[in-house]
């Protein structure tokens, strides 16, 4: 006799009336697996394509003055890199008129931050991720500290969101900075909002990407060999370089990589 649960209803029978694939065989899974991973080592190949085309994107000078508003007082744009190379600025409603509002922000914009990774590692490559509301900085924070998210947020003050294409949805603006001087390098919003998060899609739309040797990017631009600058989060800022067995276990899984690759 089946014991049954008050989710039963709901997840037990599931896959009742669905047109499910076939059942088969360990052997004949395997065929149809490398099947697919042939079409899916495809589609890595093509994104990482996409993104040294995007590194080649030309920028666009940011002369305007913007403010914001931080947990300290006014900032400007350049302020918001903290002094880092890089800086992605995620446009997340919160504020008067958004649904959730004052308890909670945007469902789909806190979907978003729920997401984010630790930004130690993005930091170690030099970019800053900020997000940014109409809120005040008291209801951001209050926010911030309900939710449990740690990332940098500032209040807009301007027509920031406008100029950028954020004022009436969510998105990404990617910037970088020479000293003072501001560029514009790219912007992502709508569905391609849902794949942000990771660190390395974060530094997929940055115009220095990865910065790891096997990138096809511009000349000059800052490269380390892949696995050795990973770290962990609580220790970047006490290594003084890659440790040597850390590079010794990277290399190897580096050569196993590319050996079933070559199988493959």
């Amino acid at each position: 006799m089946k014991v049954t649960n008050d989710n039963d209803q709901t997840h037990g029978t599931a896959l009742q009336g669905m047109s499910t694939p076939p059942v088969v065989s360990p052997a004949e899974w395997a065929v149809a697996h490398q099947q697919m991973l042939v079409k899916e080592k495809a589609l890595v190949r093509a994104r990482d394509a996409l993104a040294a085309e995007r590194r080649r994107m030309p920028w666009m000078a940011v002369d305007r003055a913007y403010v914001f508003e931080g947990p300290q007082g006014k900032l400007r744009l350049v302020d918001l890199f903290e002094g880092r190379r890089q800086l992605i600025v995620y446009r997340a409603f919160f504020e008067p008129g958004v649904f959730g509002w004052p308890d909670h922000a945007c469902r789909g914009c806190s979907l978003c931050a729920d997401q984010v990774a630790h930004l130690t590692h993005l930091n170690a490559r030099d970019t800053t991720l900020v997000y940014a509301s109409r809120a005040p900085q008291q209801d951001i924070q209050r926010l911030k500290a309900r939710m449990g998210w740690t990332m940098p947020w500032v209040t807009i003050t301007d027509g920031f969101d406008a100029d950028f294409g954020v004022d009436e949805w969510h998105g990404h603006n990617v910037f970088i900075r020479d000293r003072d001087q501001v560029f514009r390098t790219y912007f992502v919003n709508a569905r391609g909002d849902e794949a942000m998060g990771s660190t390395w899609s974060y530094l997929d739309i940055t115009p220095l990407g990865r910065q790891e040797s096997w990138e096809d990017s511009p000349a000059g631009y800052p490269q380390t060999p892949p696995y050795t600058w990973w770290n962990w989060h609580d220790t970047y800022d006490s290594a003084g370089g890659p440790d040597p067995a850390w590079v010794a276990v990277s290399d190897a899984g580096v050569a196993a990589f590319r050996a079933h690759d070559a199988e493959t």
